[in-house]
């Protein structure tokens, strides 16, 4: 069927999940909470709560990050009103900038040696970067609030 008219745009984007993701696009796939590709202010607010991240970090860290990494991951010939900031998980490794780490290359795909350099110097753990950590973090929130909610 046809999709509604400003809605093509979305769908195509949406292709994004049918395809092997980079581990770059891995790592913000959580945040696009109704995976159509695209993820708004409001669902970067709604990643960082279900982390359990505060309301004030919350919607600083939505205006922040979609404010800077939005525009530069909009793809060619699409406009977007002002002020939406949407990011775009298929062009998310246009977002890359000079203060990255390095453990993502110029197309997103994890650079092993870069990690285990960082990862020897910092001991972060690996799941910050395939976005599994998110998905963990929101995991052990929602077990948290059902016990709570069992006592």
């Amino acid at each position: 069927g046809q999709l509604p008219k400003g809605k093509e745009e979305f769908s195509s984007m949406a292709d994004v999940y049918n395809h092997e993701l980079t581990p770059l696009q891995k790592h913000v796939a959580f945040f696009d909470r109704n995976k159509d590709g695209v993820i708004h202010p409001s669902e970067t607010y709604e990643g960082f709560r279900a982390i359990g991240c505060g309301v004030a970090l919350s919607a600083f860290s939505a205006v922040f990050i979609n404010g800077l990494l939005g525009p530069k991951t909009i793809p060619e010939n699409m406009k977007v009103g002002a002020f939406k900031f949407p990011i775009y998980v298929k062009n998310i490794h246009k977002g890359k900038h000079g203060s990255d780490s390095g453990v993502y290359d110029a197309n997103g795909r994890f650079v092993p040696e870069k990690f285990e350099e960082i990862f020897k110097k910092h001991a972060h753990t690996r799941a910050v970067y395939d976005g599994s950590l998110f998905v963990k973090l929101e995991q052990e929130r929602k077990q948290a609030k059902e016990s709570a909610k069992k006592k």
